[in-house]
C-alpha cells in the first residue's frame, strides 16, 4: 500500500535510461591531472592562454565574429577592466565578463554517477579520505562538482557538472526537483508510521512532508520507497529516527528525472543530449 500526499507523483518504480551517450572532447584539458586544478596547463606548467574572442565563443554567449563586435564596443571586461583590443589573450582563470556576467570557457560536462558507500560529496573537505571526484580518475579533463549532497553512507544517483546555472536551478528549493530513495530499516515499518511521514515529521522546527511513501517490497516491510523534495541534511535518516527506526542502508534511485539504471555502483557515464535538455527545461 502506498501513502501519498495530495497531487503527488509516481513512486519508486520510475527508472528509465535514455539514448546515446555523449563523450566529452578531452583535447583541451588533457594535461589536467588532479582535482582542484584551477587552470588548464601545459607540460611545463605554464598557463595556456587563448584569444579572447575564442574564450567568449566557447562560453556559449555568441560566435567569434559577434564576440569581436562585443570587444570593439567595450562590452567585455577582463579582471575588471574594459578590453577593446581584438588580439587580447586570456587564461582560463581570468575573470571575463559580458554585461557584468562572468563567462566560463570550459566545455559544459554532465555526469551521472552511481555513488558507492564511504565516498563523500563535500569535495573540498581536507579530512575526507575518498571523494566522489576520485572515481572520475586523475586524468579527467574538466572540473566538475556534485549537485547537492549525499552523505558518506548513502549510495545511488549523483549528478556532477560544471554548469553553474543548472546547479543553481537543481539545488534551489523553489524548483522542487524529485528525489526517490530506497530505505532499508532495522525493523518492520507500521502502516501508521507511513501515514505519519506523509502528514509531516517535525525536524528542527520545520515540518518535513514526504510526497509519497510505500513498501518497496510487499514481502519485506522493512524496505520503504520514499519520494520527497526536502534538501535538509540527512533528512530521511532523521525522519525515521524520530519514529524509532534505524536506517541500515539508504540508496537514492531517482534524482530530477535521472536514474542509476545500467550504471554499476562506483561507475559513471555522461548524460545524453536528451537528458541534458530535460534538466535545463525542468521537465522532471
Amino acid at each position: 500500500m502506498e501513502y501519498r500526499k495530495p497531487a503527488g507523483r509516481p513512486g519508486l518504480k520510475n527508472e528509465k535510461s535514455r539514448g546515446k551517450v555523449i563523450r566529452a572532447d578531452q583535447k583541451t584539458g588533457k594535461n589536467i591531472t588532479g582535482k582542484g586544478v584551477s587552470a588548464i596547463r601545459g607540460k611545463n606548467q605554464e598557463i595556456i592562454k587563448i584569444r579572447l574572442n575564442k574564450f567568449i565563443a566557447n562560453s556559449g554567449v555568441c560566435s567569434r565574429r559577434d564576440a569581436d563586435e562585443h570587444i570593439k564596443n567595450g562590452l567585455i571586461t577582463v579582471n575588471g577592466r574594459s578590453v577593446t583590443d581584438l588580439g587580447t589573450k586570456v587564461s582560463y582563470d581570468d575573470d571575463v565578463r559580458y554585461r557584468n556576467k562572468r563567462l566560463s570557457a570550459e566545455k559544459k560536462v554532465y555526469i551521472l554517477m552511481n555513488k558507492p558507500k564511504d565516498y563523500v560529496t563535500t569535495v573540498e573537505d581536507p579530512h575526507a579520505e575518498k571523494t566522489v571526484l576520485d572515481l572520475l580518475g586523475d586524468d579527467f579533463p574538466e572540473r566538475v562538482y556534485p549537485v547537492g549532497r549525499l552523505d558518506k553512507a548513502t549510495t545511488g544517483v549523483l549528478l556532477l557538472t560544471n554548469d553553474g546555472d543548472l546547479t543553481g536551478k537543481l539545488t534551489h528549493p523553489k524548483y522542487k526537483r524529485r528525489k526517490i530513495y530506497h530505505v532499508f530499516l532495522d525493523k518492520v515499518v507500521t502502516k501508521n508510521d507511513l501515514f505519519k511521514i506523509t502528514e509531516g515529521i517535525e525536524l528542527d522546527g520545520d515540518t518535513i512532508v514526504a510526497d509519497a511513501v510505500s513498501y518497496a517490497d510487499p514481502e519485506d516491510k522493512t524496505q520503504i520507497g520514499i519520494e520527497l523534495h526536502s534538501g535538509q541534511n540527512r533528512v530521511i535518516r532523521r525522519m525515521f529516527e524520530t519514529l524509532g527506526y534505524r536506517v541500515k542502508k539508504l540508496d537514492r534511485v531517482y534524482f530530477a528525472g535521472l536514474t542509476k539504471k545500467n550504471v554499476p555502483r562506483g561507475k559513471w557515464r555522461y548524460l545524453n543530449e536528451k537528458e541534458v535538455n530535460m534538466l535545463k527545461r525542468g521537465i522532471f
